[in-house]
């Protein structure tokens, strides 16, 4: 059950309309469309020789949010007229917005442009009809920091009371101990498959990289010799190597000393981009030297394809 939608316009004012609560806005929302999946378009070849057609390809469409809302008498004590021009405050036409749904279970968010705000003036019950138009057709998981993130590496704490130091010149007590994992799984929840941002910290000398997407046996590889010909140094302690595999943001970069270094060609030819499907995507890391000195984690956004 959808509880509350939290709009917020260009400017970043921000209205809250929470379908139990009318009173609190003005807005009694009576229906939305647009909330379930987008249709999608599939592309086939028809053959002369057989029946049916063969697949393609297939795209999700653009999503079309459309609101009726209904002007009721509100705390504030504002009149029909205050609230219908409210809602050209909140849904500026042409302008981009910015959606927050609350249900039961899922708290997502969306964008979108206001196509149209239609108000029925001369009804017994005024109302008005905004259509909102979102490019992107998925809702993103609100999580504590927009993304879900899984390290494959930990570090555990080893100090304990009571202690002895056996020498005052030797450093002889760990206080915690670093521990590298070169597999791990991402559990993924989404509905649809998501692009991910890798990132890669060395804390010491590596060399010939190599990423895993074990399941659906995809690699990455990056030629650190590369790297050292077009840097005039290979992986070492303090670089960060980041990849993106999103669709429209596939790149990867390479950071050192306050310098970013775009390193695409030191990707090897038949690189895969990595995308999670819902469920467990195991992950590896190997490398030619050094795998103890990277430490390795994975981003990613939860993506749904309706509320």
């Amino acid at each position: 059950m959808i509880k509350k939608i939290t709009v917020t316009n260009y400017l970043g004012d921000t209205i809250e309309l929470e379908l139990a609560r009318p009173e609190k806005s003005g807005f009694l929302i009576r229906s939305i469309t647009g909330l379930g999946p987008p249709k999608a378009t599939i592309n086939t070849t028809e053959v002369a020789t057989n029946d049916g057609s063969l697949f393609n390809s297939s795209r999700a469409s653009q999503r079309n949010i459309v609101i009726d809302l209904v002007f009721v008498d509100s705390v504030l004590n504002e009149t029909i007229e205050d609230l219908r021009q409210k809602t050209y405050k909140y849904f500026p036409q042409k302008r981009d917005i910015s959606l927050i749904i609350e249900t039961d279970n899922r708290r997502v968010s969306t964008s979108g442009y206001v196509e149209s705000n239609e108000p029925n003036i001369f009804s017994e019950q005024e109302n008005t009809t905004i259509s909102i138009i979102c490019p992107d057709p998925y809702f993103y998981a609100i999580t504590e920091d927009g993304n879900q993130t899984t390290d494959f590496y930990s570090v555990e704490p080893i100090f304990e009371f009571p202690f002895s130091n056996e020498s005052l010149s030797e450093k002889l007590i760990e206080m915690s101990s670093m521990e590298m994992k070169s597999e791990g799984v991402v559990v993924y929840e989404g509905d649809a498959d998501v692009g991910v941002s890798i990132f890669i910290h060395a804390i010491g000398d590596a060399s010939g990289i190599n990423i895993y997407n074990t399941e659906v046996r995809e690699y990455m590889r990056i030629d650190t010799n590369k790297i050292l010909a077009y840097t005039g140094k290979g992986v070492s302690a303090g670089d960060d190597i980041i990849i993106t595999t999103s669709t429209n943001s596939k790149g990867i970069w390479l950071q050192r000393q306050g310098v970013t270094y775009n390193i695409l060609n030191c990707l090897d030819k038949n690189t895969d981009w990595f995308t999670l499907r819902r469920g467990d995507n195991i992950f590896a890391i190997t490398a030619d030297g050094g795998v103890s000195n990277l430490q390795f984690r994975i981003e990613n956004k939860i993506v749904y394809w309706g509320v």
